[in-house]
């Protein structure tokens, strides 16, 4: 150790007793075994003497130190009721303390040479030598809380030994009172009947009062754990007020009601369901229930039946993982159709956009835009990369159209057309990450969503209008609504049909999953509009080599569980083909879920589809995907096939956990 205050602890003797050893040794070997021996005796002396002397040395230096710090002015005195330790940063080892610290560690007459961690375990001095003046972290001494605070004493010389005086601040009572304000912070939450409408639907007044009874009933107790106040708003919605320490508990009771309230049904059998919004953090009542707001609409796009937590920066989820029923009016589409037709009518250019690397469902619903715009009289354009896109079959017949052959742009090429009074609608995404040109996003003020996945943490806003359904199958489905409420038969080119079709057959696998009578109720007026299912039957065709590389894919695949596939694939492939490998799959008997992983461009993309229990869109939503309980996907970056799986593997095991 190169310092001067080393070197007082421990002069250097040691060169003089190896000689005295040395010597000793020799006079041995020459068989002079009374010199040796006279020498050994004086050595063992000599030592006995460096020890004695040490420990007076070190007695003296701790007293002088002791009494510095106690006559000094610029530093507080070894008297002061704050417990304060002088260590030296090289090695963290305790030069002085008060008797204040002392008392609060039971290492007072012990300092010396003493390790920093051994008499406060875990500590660091590292934030000193990176300059600053207090500990990140609190420390718990004896049932107290202390605040750590400090300074570097630095010599002139700066080759002497860099100390650090540390002040111990009992901040107890303090902490105390802070936790107890946390605690306390009032939590606004609305608790919402999601199909209340189809619970009461043909019921008599009598069935309808014994219902609200029960529902209410199963509340109110819910309720009564958390002391909270709970007044009902309407039929369907209650307000719920609580603190902020009985959240914790709900949070880890993974909040029981919403399972509790599935024990309640209609005359028909069919259960309730409820949606929890819950606003924390928020800086008054007002804002707490604007969040409790927020968080009931991001509950219902995704599906409902789930409780989501709003905080000032962030959503969370628990629950939402049943399957999706239709609770959609036809009044919203209606009303939808009415408000885009207008502001199309207002603009001077519409852009229409889905998310990158588009599928049919995608174009098909931007087609479908297309056809709106062209009844108002404006000329539409479709933003996407002709280069990556999983379309090419309909986007090279749509171009051969007379209406399509200049309607495709890349991204660049409508930032230099838009204005400021364009708008862009978005289609088949709600997440900005996810759209085929992030800039144009940015860039135009009137942002329009149709889509059908359920909504994440991170979705698009603001929008003017928003039509977001989780329940249809696909966004082609939710603009064939639009379509029938705007246009006419005659309004709609077959090409535009065919399209809007092929989008409805991708989502639902040929009508195989996530189809409702909404579904097929667009998919029989696309057939009379003009769109052939052979001919989109076409469309989903492969050629060989395609389907022997699908069937590599499924030929990969392992068992998880006894009911999950999941294929990991160290080399790349076509993003259809891991889609249509995952729908094949579900093909298997026994088979409920599926899993489809293969490197792209620094990233791993993940296919999943499910036909059982496990909500695929829940699992991939840790890893950053998105989509719905049937079929979900996620692009992992910066990791490994290898790193993927585990991770994959991991949010499987909490889905089933919890």
């Amino acid at each position: 150790m190169n310092n001067k205050l080393g070197r007082l602890f421990w002069p250097g003797l040691w060169v003089y007793f190896l000689f005295l050893a040395a010597f000793a040794v020799a006079t041995a070997a020459m068989r002079n075994y009374i010199l040796a021996g006279a020498a050994a005796v004086a050595l063992v002396a000599l030592i006995g003497y460096y020890i004695l002397c040490r420990r007076r040395r070190r007695r003296i230096i701790q007293e002088y130190v002791k009494t510095a710090f106690s006559s000094a002015d610029a530093v507080s005195t070894a008297e002061t009721p704050f417990p304060m330790a002088l260590v030296r940063l090289g090695d963290s080892c305790l030069i002085w303390a008060n008797d204040a610290f002392g008392a609060i560690t039971g290492f007072q007459d012990r300092y010396l040479e003493q390790r920093l961690d051994s008499v406060l375990p875990n500590f660091s001095t590292d934030w000193l030598t990176s300059g600053k003046t207090e500990y990140p972290y609190d420390v718990t001494l004896s049932g107290r809380r202390y605040r750590i605070y400090g300074q570097v004493v630095r010599a002139e010389d700066p080759d002497s030994t860099i100390l650090g005086m540390l002040y111990l601040s009992d901040l107890t009572e303090l902490y105390q009172i802070r936790d107890e304000y946390i605690r306390s912070r009032p939590v606004v939450s609305i608790i919402l009947i999601d199909n209340y409408e189809e619970l009461t639907k043909n019921l008599t007044e009598n069935a309808i009062s014994n219902l609200n009874a029960r529902v209410n009933d199963v509340i109110t107790k819910w309720a009564e754990d958390y002391h909270g106040l709970l007044r009902k708003l309407e039929r369907n919605r209650f307000l719920f007020l609580f603190e902020k320490r009985d959240l914790n508990r709900a949070m880890q009771d993974k909040f029981s009601l919403l399972e509790e309230i599935h024990h309640v049904e209609n005359p028909t059998g069919l259960e309730a369901s409820i949606s929890l919004g819950i606003g924390v953090d928020a800086a008054n009542f007002e804002e707490g229930y604007d969040f409790a707001a927020l968080s009931i609409e991001m509950a219902l796009s995704r599906g409902g039946d789930q409780a989501v937590i709003k905080d000032r920066f962030n959503f969370s989820f628990y629950g939402g993982r049943s399957k999706e029923s239709d609770h959609r009016s036809k009044v919203r589409s209606r009303v939808t159709a009415n408000s885009l037709m207008e502001l199309i009518g207002q603009s001077s250019h519409v852009f229409v956009m889905g998310h990158s690397n588009a599928d049919m469902d995608a174009v098909g619903a931007a087609m479908g835009i297309c056809c709106m715009c062209r009844k108002k009289g404006k000329k539409a354009y479709i933003v996407l990369d002709l280069e990556n896109n999983c379309s090419e079959r309909l986007i090279e017949e749509i171009r051969a159209v007379p209406e399509y052959r200049d309607v495709f742009l890349s991204g660049q090429e409508a930032l230099l057309l838009c204005d400021p009074k364009s708008i862009l609608v978005v289609v088949d995404t709600n997440r900005p990450e996810m759209v085929e040109s992030r800039p144009l996003l940015e860039a135009i003020p009137k942002v329009c969503v149709v889509d059908h996945h359920r909504r994440a943490a991170d979705y698009i806003n603001p929008v003017v209008v928003n039509l977001h359904e989780p329940y249809a199958s696909s966004a082609s489905e939710l603009v064939t609504e639009l379509l029938q409420y705007s246009v006419e038969k005659a309004d709609v080119l077959p090409i535009e049909a065919k399209s809007l079709m092929a989008g409805i057959f991708l989502d639902t696998k040929s009508f195989n999953i996530r189809t409702g009578e909404r579904t097929f109720e667009a998919a029989a007026v696309l057939r009379q509009w003009g769109a052939e299912t052979v001919d989109v039957k076409r469309l989903l065709q492969n050629d060989f080599q395609d389907t022997m590389a699908k069937y590599q894919i499924i030929k990969s695949a392992r068992l998880y569980r006894q009911e999950i596939a999941i294929a990991a694939l160290n080399t790349t492939t076509v993003r259809a083909l891991a889609a249509q490998a995952a729908d094949e799959l579900l093909n298997i008997s026994g088979i409920s879920a599926s899993f489809v992983l293969y490197p792209s461009e620094g990233s791993v993309m993940i296919s999943a589809r499910s036909i059982g229990d496990a909500n695929v869109q829940v699992i991939l939503e840790p890893l950053g995907g998105g989509g719905n309980a049937a079929g979900a996907g996620a692009q992992v970056k910066d990791c490994t096939v290898k790193e993927a799986l585990d991770r994959l593997v991991a949010s499987i095991d909490r889905f089933y956990e919890d």
